[in-house]
């Protein structure tokens, strides 16, 4: 499971980026372009730290971190939706890719502090 959510991540990083550039340069889109590739890319990074954890709490504060990274991008994601006529399709599919690993990585927390407990 570890190696086919980095996989994942590692794609959900690359889809948002390669969306990022179907789109004008303009400072406005620019501004909301850039923070997508930001913080999608780091739901990856962070989810490999967390792989790397030394404890449980550790893992726990690292998954955090990929969860907030996780619903930044979908934030974005909806700005983009709101504010483009275009890439409607893949804008959507990426927003449900995102909340499918939010779901996931809240899982994983919810079960490492249950057994934490």
């Amino acid at each position: 499971m570890k190696e086919v959510l980095k996989k994942r991540t590692r794609k959900y990083a690359v889809d948002c980026w390669s969306l990022c550039s179907k789109f004008p340069i303009s400072r406005e889109y620019n501004a909301f372009c850039n923070q997508l590739i930001r913080c999608s890319s780091s739901v990856g990074a962070n989810y490999r730290a967390a792989c790397r954890a030394k404890s449980t709490a550790d893992f726990i504060n690292k998954l955090k971190i990929v969860e907030e990274e996780a619903d930044e991008s979908m934030y974005f994601l909806e700005l983009l939706l709101e504010i483009s006529d275009k890439e409607h399709l893949e804008i959507k599919r990426l927003h449900v890719e995102g909340n499918e690993l939010l779901s996931i990585v809240v899982s994983s927390i919810k079960t490492m502090r249950n057994r934490k407990s």
